[in-house]
């Protein structure tokens, strides 16, 4: 019985000791979860509970050099579901799919996701307002419509190709729009609140917004104004052509600035899925390579001149051709041009006097201006998918080579890379790299962040043999292949090109890409125009083409930037059936019988009123019209008005 008893004890202290073990553990565990880990399992006790609604921020505008808006964002309603506060999920998805035209299904794989909230992509994004107010007449638990922001681009199809499109959470995809997407987007904000785990506010919650962080707005260096003239141009050259591609950049060579780039097939931001995969994909100005043909000649005038390789008054005979290494070259024109100055090979474009330029300078000469002016590697211009063209490597250039790189065929270039050249052989002989950012603001205040600076890449000529160029290229507008881009008034220079494509590998005999690259004035160059026109239809020749392309676009764009008109501009060259340009004379005090006696036949006669005295005249004497313009005169019995200085 002692013994019995002694056990029990043994057994009651044992109880004793571990149940006090047991305690004070307990009351550890307690002090440290209180003390310690309290805090910590608070915030993940609240975490469970929060529930959060996303703020998007609105992404940044891109504006034109003046200031016109080219895309921003408009509101737009999305539905967003909050799976923690859908009562019936089958019945949910079924209204739901019947409003948006979805498939049940995948309503209710996105409606039950374990997820704080949930966008029902992609039929409930960026809706209608009326397709909004159709959801929100369902009166569904857990599915709200919210504010959305949705891209707009206000002038259709205007710089798509810079510009680009965002997606569906407005991320930037081409263009502008992908190439400064981190600064363009925004920090989005969110409305939190506390809920139980049937979704219902919890008493006491209040709520925390957060509110969202816009992008900054971008400035461009295009000019909304010249982009929509050189569209209408491609426009109107696509329909008379019919070619397969036509492209066109305008530049101020001064600093690199893009004015205008457009390329036609072109496309809609805001509706890109409705085009063809190549229309949008395709930034054919910096992605297009293609053999230059003549325009390249620039390159290898300007680096002769520098070098002193030639003289432009020496003498040239061209019999049609010139035989390099066994390979017999041959000339544009058939049977050649015969006797001619330098002078007169740039003005007539002709090859057998370029490979003799480039002989004279040589493989290593000619290939290291080549290169200095920016062929055989991408410009680094601020827009994606640039391509870098296609350069002879020195290892394999011999006597042939070097004789079809001096006229431009063999090697393969970019738009962006001639025009970004020839920049530099005309403007003092400093190259700069392209860009089309000008400027980031803030986007609520509107202050200036950061103007982005030009960017001289190198000196490749010396200002004296740019001013030589410079003259030479007006030459050939006025006086050679160029003169279909000769714009009274204002001193323009300039080249043609015309380049067989290659096509598996080899010569088309019948498709050509014709280009022309102009700049005005040709005495201190304020924008350079290139242009090109892929396969047109017809005669295939860039001065036939191209050359009244960029006349069409310079000329517009001149006017508007207010360049002012040159006195001393080289007098055009005329060929049989060309239409002069003459100065309109003053009429005014003059009579009918005096007028049909003296003046020539230069013009056409309009006649309003009565009398047999002129008091005034359209257009105003000392304009400068084509040959066989109408003039309409004015006519009263009334003394003319004293003689007055009337020309402009």
């Amino acid at each position: 019985m002692r013994a019995s008893n002694v056990t029990v004890r043994r057994r009651l202290f044992a109880a004793l000791v571990v149940g006090t073990i047991l305690f004070f553990a307990l009351v550890v565990r307690l002090a440290y979860v209180q003390l310690w880990a309290g805090p910590e399992l608070s915030d993940k006790a609240e975490e469970s509970w929060r529930r959060d609604i996303r703020v998007t921020a609105k992404r940044g505008e891109i504006l034109d050099r003046n200031g016109m808006r080219l895309a921003y964002n408009i509101s737009t309603p999305t539905v967003l579901a909050i799976p923690a506060q859908i009562k019936d999920p089958k019945e949910t998805a079924a209204k739901l799919a019947a409003v948006l035209e979805m498939s049940e299904e995948s309503v209710y794989k996105l409606i039950t996701k374990h997820e704080k909230s949930v966008y029902i992509n992609p039929a409930g994004r960026k809706m209608t307002m009326e397709k909004a107010e159709e959801v929100r007449n369902l009166f569904l638990p857990g599915i709200r419509v919210t504010e959305d922001n949705k891209r707009y681009y206000p002038f259709g199809g205007l710089a798509a190709h810079v510009l680009g499109f965002t997606g569906i959470d407005n991320q930037g995809l081409t263009g502008i729009e992908l190439k400064y997407d981190k600064n363009l987007t925004g920090i989005n904000g969110s409305i939190s609140y506390l809920a139980t785990a049937n979704g219902k506010t919890m008493p006491g919650s209040n709520d925390e917004y957060k509110p969202p962080l816009d992008g900054m707005n971008l400035q461009l260096t295009i000019d909304g104004h010249i982009q929509s003239i050189m569209e209408r141009e491609l426009d109107q050259a696509m329909v008379k052509y019919q070619p397969k591609h036509v492209i066109a950049i305008a530049m101020d060579p001064n600093n690199g600035e893009i004015l205008a780039m457009g390329s036609r097939p072109g496309y809609e931001p805001g509706n890109y899925r409705d085009y063809p995969v190549e229309n949008y994909n395709r930034n054919l100005p910096i992605w297009m390579t293609y053999e230059p043909g003549s325009t390249f000649k620039i390159i290898t005038l300007a680096a002769a001149l520098e070098e002193k390789k030639v003289n432009l008054n020496e003498s040239f005979y061209d019999d049609g051709a010139i035989e390099v290494s066994g390979a017999r070259l041959r000339c544009w024109k058939r049977g050649g041009h015969g006797s001619e100055t330098f002078l007169g090979v740039v003005e007539n474009s002709c090859n057998p006097g370029f490979v003799v330029m480039g002989q004279r300078l040589g493989k290593d000469t000619l290939f290291d201006y080549i290169y200095k002016f920016g062929f055989g590697k991408k410009t680094g211009i601020d827009l994606g998918g640039e391509e870098n063209g296609i350069m002879f490597k020195p290892s394999r250039v011999g006597p042939v080579e070097l004789a079809t790189t001096s006229f431009g065929q063999g090697v393969s270039v970019t738009p962006i890379q001639q025009i970004a050249a020839v920049s530099a052989a005309v403007n003092g002989g400093n190259l700069f790299k392209p860009h089309v950012a000008r400027a980031w603001y803030k986007p609520d205040s509107g202050e200036l962040v950061e103007t982005v600076q030009p960017e001289l890449v190198r000196r490749v000529i010396s200002e004296a043999t740019s001013k030589q160029v410079r003259e030479t290229l007006e030459s050939v507008v006025a006086n050679g292949t160029g003169r279909n881009a000769f714009i009274d008034g204002y001193r323009v220079g300039g080249k043609t090109g015309t380049a067989q494509k290659v096509i598996n590998g080899r010569y088309s005999a019948d498709e050509h890409i014709v280009s022309f690259i102009g700049f005005a004035p040709a005495d201190d160059p304020k924008v350079v125009v290139y242009a090109a026109v892929d396969d047109p239809q017809g005669i295939q020749f860039g001065g036939l083409i191209a050359a009244p392309l960029v006349k069409n676009i310079m000329e517009d764009t001149l006017r508007y930037m207010k360049v002012p008109q040159r006195k001393d501009q080289l007098d055009r060259k005329y060929n049989y059936g060309d239409t002069k340009i003459v100065e309109v004379p003053n009429l005014i005090g003059m009579t009918l019988t005096d007028i049909y006696e003296d003046m020539n036949m230069n013009f056409q006669l309009a006649k309003s009123g009565a009398g047999k005295n002129v008091i005034n005249q359209v257009p105003k004497p000392g304009t400068r019209v084509e040959q066989g313009s109408t003039i309409r005169i004015y006519l009263s019995d009334a003394a003319p008005p004293p003689e007055t200085d009337s020309k402009p």
